[in-house]
């Protein structure tokens, strides 16, 4: 008995669109999660690394970099989360890691006067001659202006609100890049918060992490070592 010729293309059909069906979910799960198309730094890499993320003021509206952290530590990163004004004991405590040998790679985030710290935080390490692989600011609050570097910089701030973009000096040495998120929607609270910026700032982090097997030099500043200024002592009271 023959097959209905109907029914057979209609099974082909149903074949067809259940492919087309799976193959778009696979695309959407690559799009959600851009960090899983490429290799995950190794279990020695992840090991000495640490990522320190400093919350702004009143260390209540930072609350994303909570998240950031814990999706860093589900891969094995090593973080600490804190405010602001703990930025220069956090950079005694990673010199002294570094200098150990048990540190090779640090990574700083900030946001709002978190970010507005992280140029006086690598300017001491980089006087106690640790280098910084990576510094993210989220809207910092403060004309910010890097002195010296880190392997990378990037500054991702609300151009139309309190963020500003941060300078570099004369003699600045890495790589900064400034990114105008105005018209995205986010807005000072809520930059950390967003499932975006989160992304891009996690895969940032995995590619520093990656490129970790040949780490930066630390940058001195001209002269003799001096006390690192801090601008976040000065930054206003905004978070």
């Amino acid at each position: 008995m023959r097959p209905n010729g109907r029914h057979t293309a209609g099974a082909s059909q149903l074949s067809a669109l259940r492919v087309w069906a799976m193959g778009l979910l696979l695309l959407s799960a690559v799009a959600i999660n851009p960090t899983s198309a490429r290799a995950a730094p190794s279990q020695a890499q992840v090991a000495t690394t640490h990522v320190y993320l400093l919350r702004g003021v009143l260390n209540i509206f930072s609350l994303g970099l909570d998240t950031i952290g814990a999706r860093l530590q589900a891969q094995g990163v090593p973080v600490t989360v804190a405010n602001f004004v703990s930025w220069s004991s956090l950079a005694d405590e990673a010199a002294t890691a570094y200098k150990a040998g048990r540190l090779k790679t640090i990574v700083l985030v900030g946001h709002s006067s978190g970010a507005t710290a992280l140029p006086d935080m690598i300017a001491k390490l980089n006087q106690l001659g640790v280098p910084v692989k990576l510094a993210i600011g989220l809207d910092s609050v403060f004309k910010t202006k890097l002195s010296t570097g880190a392997e990378r910089y990037i500054n991702i701030y609300i151009g139309d609100g309190p963020g500003e973009p941060v300078r570099a000096a004369n003699g600045f040495r890495g790589k900064l890049d400034n990114v105008d998120v105005r018209g995205t929607g986010v807005g000072h609270i809520s930059i950390d918060k967003n499932e975006a910026i989160q992304r891009r700032v996690i895969a940032e982090i995995d590619a520093a992490i990656m490129r970790s097997r040949a780490p930066a030099q630390p940058v001195a500043e001209h002269g003799a070592p001096r006390q690192a200024r801090s601008a976040a002592a000065t930054a206003p009271a905004r978070n």
